[in-house]
């Protein structure tokens, strides 16, 4: 394949980097310690890596080469898949670790800085940018890490290749290691040689028993035909002398089959190295070494599967050959995460606007429009008025069990010689009954000598027979000094419905503002109003108590004799049943005008009483304030969101859960990284 259709397919998955996210085709270096993967990299590269105490090889290096007509250029990122617990993250994020690299000598010690970032997650990673060359407290916080340096490299001199150089498989730990550390490194390698679209570069040192190197036999479990795996022998120089027959037959194919092959490759020695030997240098010495040395010298049919120039270019090949064979699935998968990643972002709430003034005076108007409709009434079983009828019936019964119990019989045994024969099952009646109201007893029952006697002690000036407004007057009392208990749990009741209500409502529009206090301090100001509101209609309220306890007072004069001529005909009528003497030699018959005349006006008085009451709670409490603009005024002003310091006060009320506003961020790169290999895609 041509260099620049390999530039084209590799271009793809480099530059969108959305390797974290997708299945992308990669190479994964692979081998034990000291097999020469770091100087395998290296030669590809063209860089130096790392080669301080044990940082180098404790967290993955994605290395992202593309070739490019313009000057080397590297760019270095820190990509976080997992938290410190090492648990993943919902979304990848890709931090950029300091300003594009455009020499290659500064390249080590900027991975070293970026590995360190990775090793002790707690700690920004300015600090490791800018600060001190080591670890804050003298050792990183974690021994490995599925977190992973990348290298974006392009050059003139580079070919499109993408490889991941991992942590040596390891099976001891050193002093200060961690038993745990063996089965990390092992789960790190495991979670990129078994995805599918992972090429196995399979790095195999000659100086070492092939059967002893665990590695090779890591990619035979994830990959038993050997379709994905590239061996390569590195360490020529040091096949103990009659064991080169072992190691050809590698390269032949014959003793360990890859359907790619085995290749070889020398690297400078750690002499050469600290001499600073080129990288255009090594690759003449390499040449030489295999040009040279037998047995490698004599099998010229495998001279294309020695050096690293022709590792590299095969390498470069079969990725891009595995990339074009991925590519319908690719666009599938692409589709498939945008509309996931569109879904999360939907399932987020909206993020703030950048008007925040605005977006609050927004939020209170719509508030304030809700809960009006609210409160006018809305046509739903649970709509407030739907919840407070049965509450204002239950006002109604209460207020109509204070009527007077009048008897029209003395109480047994308080008059000599009367004997009482009659028993009376008429209920308490009301203004739209035609039975007269008699009560049958009880200890609440109000007996007609009872009223007699009080008439005869109220008396004065007064001459006998005279009727007497101070006995209606505090007959009527019985009944109306018990209307507070009723008239208050009604307001109570109505006004816990109410507040319940509207504190749902400031719930729906302000509660996902809660991280900013624009919840808190929104049901604060409402949950004022509406103590305000309930303290006015309790004032109105105690003050139409105070005119009904001053006494019997009315215009309605025919109803009121209308009502007083039904009782006293029925009272009359009761005491009727006992007596052969006519009604008018009735020595109680004053009395009964007195109990008819307050029975009838309380009927007068439960009608007016039991309409005022919710009426006032109504206007008082429940529309208040002009709820569409009283209720907007006093948000606004108590939130503060008009005025000098408004701005920064509303931005303030916006803020997000850091946890959500992180969330978001992460899913827009990973969109905008997705956008970009689809269009990638799109144009190959």
């Amino acid at each position: 394949m041509s260099r620049q259709v390999s530039h084209r397919r590799d271009r793809f998955s480099f530059s969108s980097r959305v390797g974290a996210d997708m299945d992308l085709p990669m190479i994964a270096v692979i081998g034990s310690q000291s097999a020469g993967k770091s100087s395998l990299i290296e030669s590809i590269s063209g860089i130096t890596l790392p080669r301080a105490a044990g940082t180098c090889t404790r967290c993955p290096t994605e290395c992202r080469l593309s070739y490019s007509d313009r000057p080397w250029s590297c760019k270095v990122v820190l990509r976080k898949t997992v938290d410190s617990q090492g648990q993943p993250l919902g979304v990848a994020e890709n931090i950029l670790f300091g300003p594009l690299i455009t020499e290659k000598g500064d390249v080590e010690e900027r991975i070293r800085r970026a590995q360190r970032a990775i090793l002790n997650p707690s700690v920004g990673p300015d600090v490791f940018l800018m600060g001190p060359d080591g670890e804050p407290d003298g050792r990183p916080e974690l021994s490995f890490s599925k977190n992973c340096v990348s290298l974006e490299l392009s050059g003139p001199d580079l070919t499109d290749l993408s490889f991941c150089d991992l942590p040596g498989l390891i099976v001891s730990v050193g002093h200060g290691g961690n038993d745990s550390d063996i089965e990390l490194v092992r789960d790190l390698v495991k979670s990129y040689i078994s995805r599918p679209s992972c090429l196995i570069l399979l790095t195999v040192t000659c100086e070492t028993d092939f059967e002893n190197q665990g590695a090779h036999h890591m990619a035979k479990q994830y990959d038993p035909d050997g379709q994905r795996t590239i061996g390569v022998l590195t360490k020529p120089d040091r096949i103990p002398v009659g064991e080169e027959e072992h190691w050809m037959r590698f390269i032949r194919d014959e003793a360990e089959h890859l359907a790619n092959g085995w290749f070889s490759v020398k690297q400078p020695a750690t002499t050469d190295l600290q001499q600073g030997i080129t990288w255009e240098q090594a690759r003449e010495q390499e040449s030489r070494f295999f040009s040279v040395t037998p047995p490698w010298s004599t099998e010229r049919d495998y001279r294309h599967r020695f050096g690293t120039r022709n590792l590299t270019e095969s390498l470069s090949n079969i990725l891009s050959d595995l990339i074009r064979r991925r590519l319908p699935e690719l666009e599938v998968e692409l589709q498939n995460l945008l509309k996931e990643t569109e879904a999360q972002l939907g399932r987020l709430p909206p993020a703030p606007s950048d008007d925040a003034q605005g977006e609050i005076i927004l939020l209170i108007s719509n508030f304030a429009r809700e809960l009006a409709q609210y409160v006018e009434g809305t046509p739903d079983e649970n709509g407030i008025h739907q919840q407070i009828r049965p509450l204002n019936n239950d006002f109604v019964t209460n207020i109509r069990s204070t009527a007077q119990k009048f008897h029209p019989h003395p109480r047994p045994g308080s008059v000599p010689g009367l004997w009482q024969r009659v028993s009376f099952t008429h209920p308490n009646v009301f203004a739209s009954d035609l039975e007269p109201a008699i009560c049958s007893g009880g200890d609440d029952t109000i007996c007609v000598d009872e009223v007699m006697k009080m008439a005869e002690g109220a008396r004065a000036r007064e001459l006998p027979g005279h009727t007497l407004f101070i006995v209606t007057k505090r007959l009527v009392k019985i009944s109306t000094e018990q209307w507070e208990t009723p008239s208050h749990g009604l307001l109570r009741d109505v006004f816990n419905v109410l507040a319940r209500e509207v504190n749902k409502t400031v719930d729906d529009h302000f509660h996902r503002f809660r991280y900013g206090r624009l919840h808190h301090d929104a049901k604060a100001i409402v949950n004022d109003v509406l103590a305000k509101c309930q303290a006015s209609a309790l004032k109105m309220i105690d003050k139409l108590l105070t005119m009904e306890n001053k006494g019997p007072s009315t215009v309605h004069d025919p109803r009121l004799v209308f009502h007083r001529e039904k009782y006293l005909s029925g009272y009359r009528s009761a005491r009727g049943g006992v007596f052969d003497e006519a009604i008018a030699r009735d020595q109680f018959d004053a009395a009964l005008l007195y109990m008819a005349h307050a029975r009838a006006y309380f009927q007068l008085a439960f009608v007016r009483f039991t309409d005022a009451v919710p009426m006032m709670i109504d206007q008082e409490l429940l529309r208040g304030l002009d709820w569409d603009r009283g209720l907007n005024s006093a948000l606004t002003k108590g939130l503060g969101v008009t005025g000098p310091g408004s701005f920064e006060k509303a931005k303030e009320y916006l803020q997000e859960p850091p946890d959500v506003r992180s969330r978001r961020e992460g899913l827009l790169r990973k969109r905008e990284r997705l956008h970009s290999a689809r269009r990638e895609l799109q144009s190959i």
